[in-house]
């Protein structure tokens, strides 16, 4: 009988095992077949074109052995007389581009050479007694156009002012495939070791927005920590435009598909997006490896912050004035505050942020509210920094007012101050890319533009569906910012001395 029991029960041992093992085969089948559908979907895709694929060997990287910024820039140069011979050329020659609003289209509205300073390129507007100098760094996929005006205000107001354009950038989408977080690294170094000659010991502030931001506070600790015979210009100040300090831990996992893609051989999988080049100063597609890059960026940042947490000498940074929309579907909200601010020991750092529009009554269609967070933020005691919120006067209204903690607060001591600016009827909060514009943008505000001259801050074209090329979703997303005013005046305060100005 005992022979018997260990019978069946072996046996019942190899038939789950059997079970098992086919489970497991049919788990990776069903995974394998995922992913040949992925794969298929994903290579369906547009075709790829020269701005997708050309790779442009003037590019600037890590490992050239620049002297100075002015190599930089005639390194800039030869990149783009390459750029024209490599991708406008071919374009033109080969007629690739039928449309008129095309970015590589020579002569096109979209074409950024037609413009008295093609605003992709590195710019630098000079004084002979600067109070002060600034550094401009752009987004990933942007270019310097994204910060000019705030440039020539700064500029206008005393400061020397440069706007680097980062390596990968202003040049044909091709530049993100390759390029590496530490290429950028790289150029601002020089950049900020050029201004610290010009400006001879007066500060030099920092204005990063989106990824721009993330490379400031990445140089900046990196300034901080830099060994004697290798000094780096410390900040006096910085400030942050709806910066990257933080993204999803899936972005880790998006480099794959590129991976996947090389090594079989389908180019198109090292894209995230593939879409039509018709805005002059932003690429309209997206690769993946630039994303991946901003992961890598702010992962080093969360990790160097940690190590000058845990040495005590975070009370070394300088200030920092950042704005941040609470509603923002590119970075992470909350990594601003908790992965920097809460990190930071009370010492004049500020957080300015955009609610939602309370007069639209759309909190029942909302997918994520913020009011909880922002009330958090502004009334916990415990926070180290100020926050600032705009937000309406009362759900009645779409008049602005103030509402300022400072740090250690109570919420007896919050300060509400009306202001002159209302929310536009039919606006119901800002983006990502809308807080560095202002209104009157030529191109992406909503001013009367030029006949002939494509206004992509006021595109609002109603048909079929699946017809037009700009996607109704990129069409409803605000690309401006009716508080710009606000904010411009607030970045002056904080980096230009009461003085000069």
């Amino acid at each position: 009988m005992p022979r018997l029991a260990g019978s069946l029960w072996s046996g019942g041992g190899h038939v789950a095992r059997h079970g098992l093992r086919a489970l497991l085969y049919g788990l990776i089948g069903g995974v394998l077949m995922l992913v040949v559908m992925v794969v298929l979907h994903l290579n369906g895709r547009p075709e790829l074109s020269p701005w997708h694929t050309e790779e442009l060997e003037e590019e600037f990287t890590k490992g050239m052995d620049l002297a100075d910024f002015q190599e930089y820039l005639r390194l800039e140069e030869r990149l783009f007389d390459e750029l024209d011979r490599k991708v406008y050329g071919p374009v033109e020659e080969g007629g690739l581009v039928t449309g008129v609003y095309h970015r590589f289209r020579s002569g096109s509205p979209s074409d950024p050479r037609g413009s008295e300073r093609n605003w992709n390129r590195s710019f630098e507007l000079s004084r002979p007694d600067p109070a002060v100098g600034v550094l401009l760094l752009h987004g990933m996929s942007d270019s310097p156009y994204s910060l000019r005006v705030l440039g020539e205000r700064l500029h206008r107001e005393g400061a020397h002012v440069v706007g680097l354009r980062l390596p990968g950038h202003g040049t044909a989408p091709s530049g993100l495939v390759h390029v590496e977080w530490e290429d950028m690294h790289g150029a601002v170094v020089l950049a900020m070791r050029h201004l610290a000659s010009v400006t001879e010991g007066r500060p030099i502030h920092i204005i990063g927005y989106s990824n721009g931001g993330a490379l400031a506070v990445h140089y900046t600790i990196a300034a901080l920590d830099s060994p004697a015979d290798e000094a780096l210009p410390v900040p006096g100040g910085i400030v942050l435009v709806s910066p990257a300090i933080g993204v999803s831990p899936m972005a880790s996992l998006a480099v794959w598909q590129s991976r996947l893609g090389h090594w079989l051989g389908l180019e198109k999988l090292e894209w995230n997006s593939i879409h039509p080049e018709y805005d002059p100063y932003k690429y309209g597609s997206f690769a993946v490896n630039a994303g991946h890059q901003v992961y890598r960026l702010t992962t080093e940042i969360q990790s160097r912050l940690a190590r000058l947490q845990g040495a005590d000498r975070l009370k070394e940074m300088p200030g920092i004035l950042a704005f941040q929309s609470a509603i923002d579907a590119t970075v992470s909200t909350t990594a601003l505050v908790k992965g920097l601010f809460a990190r930071l020991p009370a010492s004049g750092h500020e957080l300015v942020l955009f609610d939602i529009n309370r007069s639209e009554q759309i909190e029942g269609l909302l997918m994520n509210d913020p009011t909880v967070a922002l009330h958090g933020l502004l009334e916990s005691p415990q926070i180290p920094f100020a926050v600032t919120l705009l937000t309406n006067r009362d759900a009645a209204t779409s008049e602005i007012m103030i509402e300022t903690a400072g740090a250690s607060r109570t919420p007896e001591a919050i300060r509400r101050t009306p202001i002159p600016l209302s929310w536009p009827r039919g606006v119901y909060s800002l983006s990502h890319v809308s807080l560095p514009f202002a209104s009157d943008d030529p191109v992406y505000g909503i001013s009367d533009q030029p006949a002939g001259r494509l206004k992509l801050g006021n595109i609002a074209l109603r048909g079929e569906r699946g017809l037009l090329q700009v996607s109704a979703e990129e069409q409803l997303r605000l690309r401006w910012n009716p508080f710009y005013s606000y904010l411009e005046e607030r970045v002056l305060s904080f980096t230009l001395p009461s003085p000069e100005r």
